[in-house]
């Protein structure tokens, strides 16, 4: 049975657990190691079980624990090489991966631990973002945050999930009309910040007709904090899978809490 625990999903930390009880594994440890083993203890699992570590971006609300983990366990790191060399510098993960970083490349596919792992190019202004495919258990789970742009890309990876974890960061109306200053309001919304309700909506509606039946799991992440609401990222997403002739009855829709663990979800 494939499970799936989110640690956390904001820009106050992001991790995210899946395990089939043969293999487990963390995308990005933005979230403490005491966090992160009394979150999982709740539910029997441990990070000593983590088989390997995936990481999506270097802005420190995915990776500032990624250093202390690795190393406290001695867990593999995968990123990309352009990745890999930042981390190397950056000042969570410097002198602390050692011999533990592995390089993957986008559009190019590797198996790890029976995990097929296939990372593809998102637009966010680190220093290299990827989403992931992830092929585990004969199921396809596809990872998009921090993503500002819907691209070609984009629509193709997602139009293979059958578990989908979608950023919908900010509700435009809130932001726009919120105490954010305008340059800040820019960097979220720009082609190089990060999906908008709206955004992630439209995602739904041109790939969800390829899954009918097939993606039963969606869920919601990256939720600001300030400029969104969970309530207001379900109704987007909900009335377009709704537009696109899904039955929501049957789809497991929810949002991912911001600061603290989701319940643990069985796939």
């Amino acid at each position: 049975m494939l499970r799936f625990i989110s640690l956390a999903s904001g820009s106050s930390g992001n991790c995210y657990f899946f395990t089939n009880d043969k293999v487990s594994f963390l995308v990005d440890a933005g979230v403490g190691v005491r966090t992160c083993d009394k979150r999982l203890a709740e539910h029997g699992l441990s990070l000593k079980q983590v088989d390997f570590i995936l990481v999506t971006h270097d802005h420190i609300d995915h990776i500032k624990a990624l250093g202390v983990i690795a190393s406290k366990y001695s867990k593999p790191v995968y990123a990309t090489s352009k990745l890999l060399r930042a981390l190397l510098k950056n000042a969570c993960t410097r002198n602390r991966l050692n011999s533990s970083l592995h390089g993957i490349e986008v559009g190019v596919s590797a198996t790890i631990c029976g995990v097929e792992v296939s990372p593809f190019a998102v637009c966010h202004d680190a220093t290299q973002t990827v989403g992931y495919k992830l092929v585990v258990s004969g199921r396809t789970i596809v990872i998009l945050t921090d993503c500002g742009q819907i691209t070609a890309k984009v629509l193709e990876n997602v139009s293979q999930a059958d578990i989908l974890l979608l950023e919908s960061n900010y509700d435009s109306e809130m932001l726009q009309n919120g105490l954010y200053p305008k340059i800040l309001q820019d960097r979220i919304s720009g082609g190089n910040g990060h999906l908008s309700n709206n955004q992630a909506a439209e995602i739904l509606m041109k790939t969800y007709p390829n899954r009918i039946g097939r993606m039963k799991h969606i869920y919601l992440c990256h939720i600001s904090a300030n400029n969104n609401t969970p309530k207001l990222a379900l109704d987007s997403a909900r009335g377009a899978l709704i537009a696109c002739g899904a039955n929501v009855d049957n789809i497991i829709l929810t949002a991912l809490p911001r600061g603290r663990a989701s319940a643990l979800y069985s796939l």
